[in-house]
This record gives structure tokens, C-alpha cells and sequence, in this order.
């Protein structure tokens, strides 16, 4: 298989008495039309508002970085769960995206669909349009509930660049760990 890389080309501006270099954005594409990011996204954190089993109003966020240099924006997000004892389920019409952190939210950004693939347990969060290169976004997805039982419950998310045929580049998993009766007391 043969790698096609279409570099950018710097761009001299000469600015009064001073010069100005702007590097143009790079694309990775294979010889069959395949893209990639150049430098690829990164997940800098992934949070749950609550840790209880069964809690209906959490939310889970989701930052990730995407590089100045990636090459390409950022078009889609999938979020697979990969480990669990129970699948868990969103209310796919209350996610939200925004640049910043779910500490600091600056812009809201618009969301192309959001989609469940229940049989492969993956939701995808496509953007519209695409995040540009140089931004930290946060991506708010409600579960219905937390989960009804304990434990490690591990979501992979995985970034796909602009493109009709685009390669997603796994970013991390997500761990969330659920806890059932935690600190509260029954009396008879």
C-alpha cells in the first residue's frame, strides 16, 4: 500500500518592514482516499457528574484536544463501550458539544446527529461543521441512568477526521467506576 502525503506549502507575506511565515494546514490520504490526521486528537479527560448506580441525571464529559497541527478537522466522535456489566443508554437529544472544559464552556458547537448503534453499544457525535484544528472541545452526553449494577465500565472514543473515507484514530477509554449504596445507611 503505497502513502500519499500532501504536504502544505508556507506562505511568505511580507508585512511593512517585517516578513510573516504561515504554515498551511498538511493532509494525510492514502492512495485509495483514505484520510488521516496528521497529528491525531487527544482525550485529556473523560468525567462523570455522579458515581451511583441508577442516578438519572448525570452527564459525561468527554474533552478532547485537537492539535494545531492535525492536518484536518474533526467530523466525528464515537463513544463504544467496551466493558460493563450493563449496556448503558442516552437520551441522545439532550447531548451537547462546546469548545472549552465542562469547567470552563466558551462557544456551543452544532451538532450534525447524534446516533445509537445499539448493536455495537457505540453512540456517534458528528459535528456540523467540522471542529477546526487548534481547539479543546467537550462533548456532554446524558446517559437515561447510570447504571443499575456496580463496577468498571470502560467507553472507547475514537476520532475520525473530515473526509468520505476517514480513518479513525483511537484516542483512549474512558473509566468510569459506579458504586451502589455508597455512605448511605438502612434502618429496619
Amino acid at each position: 500500500m503505497r502513502l500519499t502525503t500532501l504536504f502544505g506549502i508556507t506562505l511568505s507575506l511580507t508585512i511593512g518592514i517585517g516578513e510573516v511565515t504561515l504554515p498551511v494546514a498538511q493532509a494525510v490520504q492514502l492512495r485509495d482516499g483514505l484520510v488521516y490526521f496528521v497529528q491525531p486528537p487527544k482525550l485529556v479527560e473523560a468525567i462523570t457528574t455522579y458515581k451511583d448506580v441508577n442516578v438519572l441525571s448525570a452527564t459525561y464529559y468527554f474533552t478532547i484536544n485537537v492539535p494545531e497541527n492535525a492536518g484536518e478537522s474533526l467530523q466525528k466522535v464515537t463513544i463504544a463501550q467496551k466493558e460493563g456489566s450493563e449496556y448503558i443508554r442516552y437520551n441522545l437529544d439532550d447531548t451537547r458539544a462546546f469548545v472549552g472544559t465542562r469547567d470552563r464552556k466558551e462557544t456551543q458547537l452544532q451538532l450534525g446527529s447524534v446516533i445509537n448503534e445499539s448493536k455495537i453499544r457505540t453512540v456517534s457525535v458528528i459535528f456540523d461543521p467540522p471542529v477546526t484544528p487548534g481547539q479543546t472541545i467537550t462533548i456532554a452526553l446524558r446517559p437515561i441512568s447510570n447504571p443499575s449494577f456496580s463496577g468498571v465500565y470502560l467507553l472507547g472514543v475514537t476520532a475520525f477526521p473530515v473526509g468520505e473515507k476517514s480513518h479513525g484514530q483511537f484516542l483512549g477509554f474512558a473509566r468510569f467506576q459506579f458504586y451502589s449504596n455508597r455512605g448511605s445507611w438502612w434502618f429496619p
